[in-house]
């Protein structure tokens, strides 16, 4: 290396940055103990703001564009110089370039389990996750507040501080919008548009910009999920009464599948299941049940009897006619109980009802 190039290797006097990645929020120019020549030239790109600062104190913030540095475009930091008259020879300054482009797809979401109150269900604890995205405004307040004089700086390190923000603030909203569990489904852009809003003022007091905060899914305990699913499977389901004789169908056909492949204990097994399932659904289907012999349906059961019965002016009942004569045995129900019935104007005694005075000739008399 000659002279001249030891001498020219002094002095910076070209300053850019070329950022080749996602993350990076701030890059340190590397100056090391060289100084920057006066009149050197600052390329300042697209989505990138240079931040000059001395001896800790920001000075001046270089837009995108390219510059040739002199006092006369430097103005706060030939202040803080004492450059007075102007400055030509070589200085040392420490350069920042700060990225301002976007930074998407930052991912947030609780660690714990957030207790809220729901209309539906109660008390419910909840799980939620999402993305957002960011960018840097007042590169100067960011630097000051948050990077320092750090010589990189990535979203890796803001993100755990940025995430506790979303978090706290974003279940907060979430609990004051007053959604049912089961609707947030159709309502995460209301939400997340209610959130956004609210954690906004945070970022903007460190220098950076909200630009969006998606909520992608919120998620109840796994006891509380299986039991919802149950609950939604009796809703599919419809008639359980039909689904039983459904089932009940499918076991014939399983029991006499079991019959030919079980032997003996494969056919019992089979004719016993085959047998009671089939008179349940005998029971079922009685009122269709054709008689052969005489061409018509087989009459329903006589419906039986039962009354009502007042005690201290509250209706009790009904009571079947047996269960009433085991009352009238123990001196509960006596000829002066009022009884009411389907088919009767009014409430009357109940020695006025001939199946009911029958049952009181048969009552012992009192032991005297």
């Amino acid at each position: 290396m000659g002279l001249f190039d030891k001498l020219r290797n002094e002095f910076i006097d070209i300053i850019d940055w070329t950022d080749n990645t996602n993350d990076t929020i701030i890059y340190k120019f590397p100056r090391y103990q060289n100084e920057i020549k006066m009149n050197a030239k600052l390329t300042v790109r697209e989505s990138q703001v240079a931040v000059f600062m001395n001896e800790g104190v920001i000075a001046d913030v270089f837009l995108p564009g390219m510059y040739t540095l002199a006092t006369q475009n430097m103005p706060i930091l030939a202040t803080l110089k004492g450059w007075k008259y102007g400055f030509d020879s070589p200085f040392k300054a420490d350069v920042f370039f700060v990225s301002t482009k976007l930074f998407r797809d930052q991912k947030w979401g609780s660690k714990n389990p957030i207790m809220l109150r729901d209309a539906e269900f109660g008390p419910v604890r909840l799980r939620a996750f999402g993305t957002y995205a960011f960018k840097v405004t007042d590169a100067g307040k960011f630097l000051k507040e948050v990077a320092g004089t750090a010589s990189e700086f990535t979203t890796d390190e803001v993100n755990e501080y940025l995430r506790s923000i979303a978090v706290s603030r974003g279940m907060e909203s979430l609990a004051e919008s007053k959604v049912p569990v089961l609707d947030l489904a159709s309502h995460t852009a209301e939400v997340s548009a209610t959130i956004t809003e609210k954690i906004k003022p945070e970022f903007h007091e460190i220098g950076l910009d909200l630009t969006k905060f998606l909520i992608e899914n919120v998620s109840l305990p796994p006891e509380v999920e299986e039991m919802l699913d149950k609950r939604s499977s009796m809703g599919i389901v419809g008639n359980l009464g039909a689904f039983t004789q459904f089932q009940s169908a499918n076991a014939i056909q399983d029991a006499a599948n079991n019959q030919a492949s079980g032997g003996i204990m494969g056919a019992a097994l089979g004719a016993g299941v085959g047998f009671g399932i089939a008179g349940q659904m005998g029971n079922a289907f009685q009122n269709t049940q054709f008689n052969g012999a005489t061409g018509q349906n087989t009459p329903p059961p006589p419906p039986i009897s039962t009354y009502f019965v007042a005690v201290n002016g509250t209706q009790t009942g009904p009571f079947t006619l047996s269960q009433l004569q085991a009352m009238a045995l123990a001196g509960e129900f006596t000829k002066q109980s009022q009884v009411w019935k389907q088919g009767m104007a009014g409430w009357l005694a109940a020695e006025t009802q001939a199946e009911l005075s029958a049952m009181f000739q048969a009552v012992p008399p009192p032991i005297v």
